[in-house]
């Protein structure tokens, strides 16, 4: 790493924007070996920062020998705390041109061929459907050759699964695409952004410790200490050591119980970086699953109602039927905010989709993205009236009632039972709490 850090420059930053302006920018330079004549060659190792997405590492080897080369791209950034399945439903040659983010450790599945590309067995690559059929077609048919000469029958079954794969590119018929990343830094485009996609289902899950050891993470130590009462840490702050989700600099994070009034108990942890400024906050609810589910709809009918406190848990969907907006179970995770603050938040992360603008934006979608932001600064500013909902299956998240312990009048709070889809996101269908005991003893 000593020529990577004498590229960066001494004292400057490690991974610096990509910008075709940047003249600094000069990949670090190693002598390695040709893995096709086994002479020496050279790898050029370039870290960077690729705007409203994430750092990556292109590594590039070219032998002057045998005139091979190879390029790569790798993820520098953090594995986020969520694995990340999307689901889409492909309908039309459109969908074959969605773009898609593949890390080395995803998985991307077709159910109707029974077809798999398992993990680390591609690197990572930012290309699209199409694309992605296109280069596994491109892997069966590198060895077919030498199949033809030693099994002609393992041979024609592969000639038949390829016409299979290319006649998919065509969608004759819907299919389904399915891409599973345990490490959460996959992506798969929505072409309707910032509004709902009903072809796409994406859904954030919590690996599992196979997926974990897989990583390479592994699960902290169970302390042996015995645990403090939970009276005294109401009264105190936590704090222990993490790194920073943005420059990855070592910085705290402070955690503490708080009681919300006419609700219950949370735990809020904020983090903030010495090194770049950067704060964050993250709510989880401090208490058990409730038996029912919670829809909240507040019609904002006054700038005051921006000051509502809110507690959006990481289990809740937020909808405004009048911008066609929907922000899924799992995005922003858990937040403890006011409304104006929850709706700079939701601004802020339509803002930063990597596919909205720069390259990969088309006016029609940079104008629509526009008019959406427009619309969504007029609600924060109480200059336009909508419906706010808070669907939470877990029943864990709040929106303050000021008029309590009256009733609101522009406060509607109704409780439903869950879906037999929702107790399997939550992981309640899969759950024994009576006669685990004795299932445990056989």
């Amino acid at each position: 790493m000593a020529a990577v850090r004498d590229a960066a420059g001494a004292g400057g930053p490690l991974f610096r924007p990509l910008s075709a302006e940047d003249g600094e920018q000069r990949p670090a330079e190693i002598e390695s070996l040709c893995m096709n004549c086994f002479r020496n060659g050279v790898t050029r190792l370039l870290l960077t920062r690729i705007p409203f997405f994430k750092e990556i590492i292109v590594s590039s080897f070219t032998c002057d020998s045998c005139s091979w080369s190879n390029t790569e791209i790798q993820s520098a950034g953090r594995i986020q705390e969520q694995g990340v399945r999307y689901s889409l439903a492909v309908a039309s040659r459109q969908d074959m041109n969605r773009e898609v983010v593949k890390t080395d450790c995803a998985t991307a599945r077709i159910p109707e061929l029974d077809f798999e590309i398992p993990a680390f067995t591609q690197k990572g690559v930012l290309t699209t459907i199409e694309g992605i059929i296109d280069r596994a077609v491109a892997g069966l048919e590198q060895d077919q050759p030498v199949r033809r000469a030693t099994d002609q029958e393992v041979a024609s079954k592969i000639d038949e699964f390829i016409v299979k794969l290319k006649q998919l590119k065509e969608v004759h018929s819907p299919f389904t695409f399915v891409l599973d990343d345990p490490s959460g830094n996959s992506f798969v485009e929505n072409p309707r952004a910032p509004q709902r996609d009903d072809a796409l289902l994406v859904t954030h899950y919590r690996r599992s410790p196979q997926q974990a050891a897989m990583l390479g993470l592994q699960e902290e130590e169970l302390d042996e200490t015995p645990a403090e009462p939970a009276e005294d840490l109401r009264n105190e702050v936590l704090q222990f050591n993490t790194n920073c989700p943005e420059c990855n600099a070592p910085a705290n994070t402070n955690m503490k119980l708080v009681q919300i009034p006419h609700f219950k108990e949370v735990i809020i942890m904020a983090t903030n970086c010495d090194s770049c400024g950067h704060r964050t906050n993250e709510v989880k609810s401090g208490g058990a699953i409730e038996p029912q589910g919670t829809r909240i709809t507040l019609r904002i009918t006054d700038p005051c109602d921006m000051t509502r406190d809110v507690l959006k848990s990481e289990t809740c969907s937020v909808e405004i039927p009048e911008l066609e907006f929907e922000l899924g179970m799992g995005a922003l995770g858990g937040k403890f905010t006011t409304l104006e603050g929850l709706l700079k938040d939701i601004r802020d992360l339509v803002e930063r989709n990597p596919f909205s603008l720069g390259d990969s934006s088309t006016p029609s979608r940079t104008e629509k993205l526009q008019e959406f932001l427009g619309k969504l600064q007029e609600i924060i500013e109480g200059k336009m009236k909508a419906r706010f909902i808070m669907d939470d299956p877990a029943g864990n998240s709040y929106l303050q009632n000021v008029y309590a312990p009256d009733e609101d009048p522009e406060l509607q709070v109704e409780r439903y039972e869950r879906t037999f889809e929702q107790n399997e996101d939550l992981g309640l269908n899969d759950m024994k709490t009576e006669g685990y005991e004795a299932g445990a003893g056989r």
